[in-house]
């Protein structure tokens, strides 16, 4: 085995590609070998400078990927975020310190463009905690057992004047960038999909033809013939005894910009003819679809978990881009290991806006970085961390005072995979 460090970190160069791509399959269990095609797409999006890899020779044992993200904040702004994916270290290289240099550079490398957070969806849960990034958001997923929600079957569309429609995937590439953007813009922990995002949902771009199959796209029209929602879903061929259908839908995305398009959408996918079940993806973990049922218990939830995690890198950009309901004041100290960007901090927030600076005064919390991440887009509870052993109150009631100001009344969510 080669010592520790002789393993070279680095950006990998354009020739590199197909040995990346190798390492990247084997450390996700998929096979090693490497099509053509998937070299030719890679290419196209691969930002060599923030993409790296961990040699032992001419072998790359570890792979590590970033790229711009814009990431919505509580009350709507959007910050620069660092996404991070495409993270392996092959397994007879573990232990080894791989990870944690590849991590170092890229972090180093964010806060010097000046991104305020780093972004990632967790594949483990224990990874990353170490690296100053906490679990953000949750998601959820339901399965809907439709004959006993209790709709009725004989539902014909909307009520309120809207309407559902059937449209394509030509459709859906004109209007879904702009309607998914009009969500971002109010949903806290959204990220921002760019025309790729929307090529491969809809089967423009494919690595396997065999693998796409092409769902159904239904969009709800308000009563003014506005398009305020979208959903994109596909249904299994199953039939059982006695001539009985027991199809699946399978909710792939769903962008609903109002609740009554939201219901429509759950109603429609509902009541579509032969479908038993509906899966409806992941969704926020407060999502409205239970209660949309006249029996909530209908949709039992099939996957709860960690969604996006966040890592601050500016503190005080961090601090003051999001909104706030309540008034107050709060000293944090932040214990940051990496050295980006510790230290203590004095938030004054009020619903007309927030200041962040650097003070010496004493501090009522004292916390991690991954704390921070936790509960800047509101998800989390500084009361609840405190009684795990993760954020210390240095004043009675701390908690509590923090809570009331970074909290919010519905949880951040974030549609999208990376």
């Amino acid at each position: 085995m080669s010592p520790r460090n002789a393993i070279d970190v680095r950006p990998i160069a354009e020739d590199e590609i197909p040995e990346w791509i190798r390492a990247l399959n084997t450390g996700f269990l998929r096979p090693p070998s490497v099509k053509e095609s998937e070299v030719a797409d890679r290419s196209t999006y691969l930002v060599p400078a923030r993409t790296l890899g961990a040699f032992d020779g001419g072998r790359c044992v570890g792979t590590f990927r970033s790229f711009p993200q814009q990431l919505t904040a509580v009350g709507g702004t959007a910050v620069a975020a660092d996404a991070i994916s495409n993270v392996t270290v092959t397994s007879t290289h573990r232990r080894r310190g791989i990870l944690t240099r590849m991590m170092a550079q890229d972090l180093a490398a964010a806060k010097e463009r000046g991104d305020t957070v780093a972004t990632l969806i967790a594949a483990e849960y224990p990874i990353y905690g170490r690296y100053g990034f906490g679990a953000a958001t949750a998601a959820a997923e339901w399965t809907i057992d439709v004959p006993r929600a209790g709709l009725d079957r004989r539902w014909a569309g909307p009520d309120d004047g809207g309407r559902i429609d059937l449209v394509d995937g030509d459709d859906v590439r004109r209007t879904g960038p702009e309607l998914h953007e009009r969500l971002r813009r109010t949903l806290p922990g959204a990220i921002d999909r760019d025309e790729r995002w929307w090529q491969v949902r809809t089967g423009v771009l494919t690595l396997d033809r065999s693998s796409w199959t092409e769902p159904f796209y239904a969009v709800y029209r308000d009563a003014r013939g506005e398009v305020e929602g979208l959903l994109a879903y596909t249904v299994d061929d199953q039939w059982g005894d006695a001539k009985q259908p027991n199809d699946t839908a399978r909710v792939k995305d769903m962008i609903a910009l109002t609740p009554a398009a939201e219901r429509a959408l759950w109603r429609y996918v509902c009541s579509v003819d032969w479908v038993t079940k509906v899966r409806t993806g992941w969704r926020a973990p407060d999502d409205l679809v239970p209660h949309l049922l006249p029996d909530p218990r209908a949709a039992r939830i099939t996957t709860q978990a960690d969604w996006l995690w966040v890592r601050v890198l500016d503190v005080v950009a961090a601090l003051e881009a999001r909104t706030y309901t309540g008034t107050g004041s709060l000293v944090l100290e932040l214990v940051d290991p990496a050295g980006l960007c510790g230290g203590r901090y004095r938030l004054d927030a009020s619903p007309q806006g927030a200041t962040c600076t650097p003070t010496t005064e004493s501090a009522a919390l004292t916390m991690d970085m991954g704390e921070l991440g936790s509960l800047w887009l509101g998800d989390e509870s500084a009361v609840r961390l405190a009684a795990l052993g993760r954020v210390r109150e240095e004043r009675a009631g701390a908690g509590s005072a923090a809570d009331a100001l970074l909290r919010t009344s519905r949880r951040p969510w974030c549609p999208d995979i990376f």
